[in-house]
């Protein structure tokens, strides 16, 4: 078993089940659901396997299960994986949410029932193998530990998202089918535009990175391993400028991915025109490789430049918080309003990741787990409420929880979770976040915590407008969550409830990476007032 090559299968999986589900015949439409399903669910064991054999012994290697094997040997190209606790952690996040977007998702790209010559039929097959093929490469955006071959899933998952959401629009659309076809392309195409312009740059920076390491090795590699290395030897020394711009290249990229004010416009067009599960897969699985990948690539890489722009960052990401939230509470759109959160709350991530504390790297790398949860249970149970009634004009509804209590309900616990209750899992990562922060710099600390009330805001308006009060005209007629939806929703709310009192297996497993983190970039904690008059 020791030499069993478990990322390897574990990404190819999930590309091996796109060709075959791809390939079930048109016909066959839940024979095609069911293989995407299996697959899927044989990712999430494999990645259960690696969490569970993850040595966190204070003696155990940072990185586990490696492989390494010589790719392009004229270019420095290697074929290397290896997963630190942080990223085995995102990539058992992502293998947990794929078969709940699956059945959530189950009949999103089934024929219309009226389906006409001038209306596109919608290949259930291909809506399945895209989804599959998205968990692949971010998955291989997790376990990569050569910067090249990270970048090359980095930006090639843009293109089975881009189909996801130009293709695959969410049908409860107030304009016509080619005013919604217009608006599906548009938000795709700012989609792939702003995430491509991003990786452009930092292709630019990863070439400057190898020749920055042929100049002072004597031959480029693109290993991340072998620079740690190399730096912590004293071979490789990058001048100030250099690693500067070459830091701004990566830190952009990834902004844009997280997504980091003001390079998020694209999040909400984006969440707006897909289905409620691709709009899921956006924010809670795809957005994460970004904020993951600042803790891997600008900390470890760029350890002096990250220290030179936390305070702008810190900044950003604090706007980010109350920017967020403060849209999300004028939104009328339901969809736009999670997105508008969904910044939000990536701000308290990258202002966790930015602190440089203990408390606030732990925590950031938590909200990463619990707002994947949180969103996914949110936004699944908002889509099979704007699927009954064909809306998602928070105008349209009211007196749900009349009709439907069980759907209520369910939309009730994820929206507490948005806004980090005690007793759910966001809120511990959230506290983390916050006293990690205010240990090294309290004002913004302290300003950040608005956040926390501008969305209790947005969440309880929005319970109150949608489920309380007077049934209105159309929401008398809908239906209360099915089989499958409480299959779907269950067991992320049982997580939210278990991770909101017991988080200690996840932190238990991150810890120890985020003070490998902490080490590259040369802090320690700040000492306890107190304890530093002494």
């Amino acid at each position: 078993m020791a030499d069993f090559p478990i990322l390897t299968v574990t990404a190819a999986v999930p590309a091996v089940g796109a060709v075959v589900t791809a390939a079930v015949p048109a016909a066959r439409r839940t024979a095609a659901k069911y293989t995407a399903l299996v697959f899927s669910l044989a990712v999430l064991v494999l990645s259960l396997v690696t969490l569970v054999r993850f040595d966190t012994g204070s003696g155990a290697a940072r990185y586990q299960f490696t492989e390494s094997h010589a790719w392009v040997k004229s270019f420095g190209l290697r074929y290397d994986l290896g997963v630190d606790g942080i990223a085995a952690v995102m990539v058992a996040l992502t293998a947990l949410l794929i078969p709940f977007v699956m059945l959530a998702g189950w009949h999103d790209a089934d024929p219309l029932e009226d389906a006409n010559p001038n209306r596109r039929w919608r290949p259930t097959q291909g809506f399945f193998a895209l989804i599959l093929l998205v968990e692949a490469m971010v998955v291989l955006s997790f376990e990569a530990t050569d910067v090249f071959l990270f970048y090359i899933f980095f930006e090639a998952m843009l293109i089975p998202m881009y189909f996801l959401i130009g293709g695959f629009g969410d049908r409860a659309h107030a304009a016509g089918e080619e005013e919604a076809a217009r608006q599906r392309s548009y938000a795709a195409v700012k989609f792939l535009l702003y995430n491509l312009a991003g990786g452009l740059i930092m292709l630019a920076a990863v070439i400057g990175l190898y020749a920055a390491t042929a100049k002072q090795l004597g031959a480029g590699t693109f290993s991340l391993q072998e620079i740690l290395q190399a730096r912590a030897s004293g071979k490789l020394h990058l001048e100030t400028s250099t690693d500067r711009w070459l830091f701004l290249g990566f830190f952009f990229a990834f902004a844009v991915k997280a997504p980091l004010w003001p390079l998020h416009t694209w999040l909400p067009n984006a969440m707006q025109e897909s289905t409620a599960p691709v709009a899921v897969l956006i924010t809670a699985v795809v957005d994460k490789v970004g904020t993951f990948a600042m803790l891997r690539f600008c900390l470890q890489l760029f350890p002096e430049a990250s220290k030179w722009a936390t305070p702008t960052i810190m900044i950003l990401a604090l706007i980010s918080i109350l920017y967020g939230a403060l849209l999300a509470v004028g939104q009328r759109d339901i969809k736009r309003l999670i997105a508008y959160a969904s910044v939000s709350h990536f701000g308290f991530i990258i202002l966790g990741i930015f602190a440089m504390t203990t408390q606030g790297q732990s925590g950031a790398t938590l909200y990463m787990v619990n707002h994947g949860i949180s969103t996914a249970a949110l936004m699944l149970v908002a889509g099979f409420l704007i699927t009954r009634r064909g809306s998602r004009l928070i105008a349209d509804y009211g007196g749900v929880q009349k009709v439907a209590p069980v759907l209520a309900g369910t939309f009730m616990v994820g929206g507490l979770a948005t806004l980090s209750l005690p007793g759910l899992a966001p809120f511990v990562s959230e506290f983390l976040v916050l006293v990690g922060t205010f240990s090294r710099y309290p004002v913004l600390g302290i300003i950040a915590t608005l956040g926390i009330v501008l969305a209790a805001l947005y969440v309880l308006v929005l319970y109150q407008r949608t489920m309380t009060g007077p049934v209105k005209a159309g929401v008398e007629g809908i239906a209360d969550l099915k089989a499958r939806e409480l299959l779907v929703v269950a067991p992320l709310i049982a997580l939210l409830l278990f991770l909101g009192v017991y988080p200690k297996p996840v932190t238990d497993i991150v810890n120890p990476s985020v003070k490998h983190t902490l080490s590259d970039v040369h802090k320690t904690d700040p000492k306890p007032a107190l304890e530093a008059k002494k």
